[in-house]
C-alpha cells in the first residue's frame, strides 16, 4: 500500500513542474512575440506614412456650380381691385479649374 501512496505523490509533483516549466516557457516567449508583432506593425506604417503630408499639398481643382431660378409676375384684375405675381428666370454657372497649394511650409520639428 505505501509504494502506490508514495507513486501517487510523485506523479502529482512530477506534473505541477512540467506545468511550472511550460508556463515559464510561454511567459518568456510573449515578449518575443510581441515585439515581432510591435515590429510588424512599425514596418506597416512606416510604408503608409510618406503619402500625404497634410502642409504641402499640390491639388487639382475642378469645380462647378449651376444655378436656375424660374419667378412669374401675373397681374390680374377681380372685383376687388388689382393682384400681381413676378415671375424671373435667371441662369448661372460657376467653374473653376487649375492647380491650387494648400497650406505652406512644414512647421519646425521639435
Amino acid at each position: 500500500m505505501r509504494k502506490i501512496l508514495g507513486k501517487k505523490g510523485q506523479s502529482v509533483l512530477e506534473f505541477t513542474a512540467i506545468t511550472v516549466i511550460i508556463l515559464v516557457a510561454i511567459m518568456t516567449m510573449s515578449s518575443y512575440f510581441k515585439r515581432g508583432v510591435q515590429g510588424r506593425w512599425r514596418t506597416a506604417t512606416d510604408d503608409i506614412g510618406d503619402q500625404y503630408d497634410p502642409f504641402i499639398a499640390v491639388t487639382n481643382i475642378r469645380y462647378g456650380v449651376t444655378g436656375t431660378t424660374n419667378t412669374s409676375l401675373m397681374t390680374t384684375e377681380d372685383g376687388a381691385g388689382f393682384w400681381t405675381t413676378r415671375e424671373d428666370r435667371t441662369s448661372s454657372q460657376q467653374i473653376k479649374r487649375g492647380k491650387t497649394q494648400v497650406g505652406g511650409a512644414r512647421p519646425p520639428q521639435p
